[in-house]
């Protein structure tokens, strides 16, 4: 059986309409990004067969659930899939173990590729299984429903953002667990959000959504890198990075990650040397400058290649598309600091990182 997943989905709504073609990887995380109103969710219900699109195919892991041109509609009780929502809708007369046994009854029979006892373990809920859900915090909770929902043995795991119901204490303290899931499981995920952190930590794969339809989408450093694409602009614009720590300055409590374009000096996170990470990197924490900086208290500076140069949002201001390595870098700065420095594609220059932050 091919792993490939193929979703089409075309679906009139008074607010847009939903035109939708993806390829979806066998593993990891595809984040649907987008403003709200963009059609995020309307994308998942219609995968899970509660909304039927006038023309749509949804193939997962080889398995047809829908296919209107030839007649075919898998109900959603017929679709193997785990659906997690904003709140979590746990059982309150059943413990936390009485609602993964739940789930583990709904398992088509035959279908163990999920061993319960690692997912137990990847979401760090053990302690927890005899416990009431009313007793649970939210991300307690939100960690049993996605157990429970990877108990059914699903072929694709749905998040309709999961953490928005969360503050920022618990969503923090959440994030570490889906980061183990997504790395530990070998299925693959849809998971909704509009925030730019959750798709810098999580996702492996970003399709950006604006008024129904796909604006971008591929590996989320290339997506992310990309100045084209008007909806993934704003504060939050900036690079991701694939690096691996290197080096140790116990003296200064630094830690360095070298990646393709180069090093970064971050702090010390305690992470053990040859340790693969993510770094995020956002475009108004980069200024450029056409010489060698001398004597500044900046740490990072990269030599780097313009890319390109686009309008950003305000039109005092222009991203700039930095190429370093093979990954690329954005900053953001004024466009009479742009013309002054004359800018232009093919130029070097030297980007000055004032800021850095690990994610994963």
């Amino acid at each position: 059986m091919s792993d490939a997943s193929h979703i089409r989905l075309a679906l009139a709504r008074s607010e847009f309409r939903l035109q939708v073609d993806l390829d979806l990887p066998a593993r990891g995380i595809t984040v649907l990004f987008g403003p709200s109103g963009s059609g995020k969710t309307t994308v998942l219900r219609c995968v899970a067969g509660l909304e039927r699109a006038s023309d749509a195919i949804v193939r997962i892991g080889g398995e047809l659930w829908q296919d209107e041109a030839a007649g075919v509609f898998l109900p959603t009780w017929q679709r193997p899939l785990g659906y997690v929502f904003q709140e979590a809708s746990l059982f309150e007369h059943l413990d936390v173990q009485g609602n993964l046994d739940y789930g583990r009854k709904r398992a088509s029979s035959g279908s163990q590729a999920i061993a319960l006892d690692a997912v137990i373990a990847l979401l760090g809920i053990g302690h927890l299984l005899a416990r009431r859900t009313h007793e649970l915090s939210g991300g307690e909770r939100q960690r049993v429903a996605i157990a429970r929902a990877l108990a059914t043995q699903p072929r694709l795991l749905l998040l309709d953002e999961p953490l928005a119901s969360l503050d920022h204490a618990r969503r923090q303290e959440i994030l570490p667990w889906l980061e183990r899931l997504r790395d530990g499981l070998q299925i693959p995920m849809l998971y909704v959000t509009h925030s730019a952190d959750e798709v810098a930590r999580l996702a492996d794969t970003l399709v950006v959504l604006d008024q129904g339809k796909v604006v971008a989408s591929g590996p989320t450093a290339q997506v992310l890198a990309r100045i084209d694409t008007p909806v993934v602009l704003g504060e939050d614009a900036g690079a991701l990075l694939q690096g691996t720590l290197s080096e140790r300055d116990a003296r200064w409590q630094l830690a360095k990650v070298d990646f393709s374009g180069g090093s970064l000096w971050l702090r010390d996170s305690g992470l053990a040397l040859g340790h693969a990470v993510r770094l995020r990197v956002l475009a108004r924490d980069i200024s450029i400058a056409t010489q060698p900086p001398q004597a500044t208290s900046i740490q990072n500076i990269l030599p780097c290649t313009v890319d390109s140069i686009a309008a950003d949002a305000h039109p005092s201001q222009v991203l700039v598309r930095l190429a370093c390595g093979t990954d690329y870098l954005l900053a953001r700065v004024t466009a009479r600091a742009a013309d002054a420095l004359a800018l232009a594609p093919g130029m070097q220059v030297w980007a000055q990182v004032k800021s850095v932050a690990l994610v994963d």
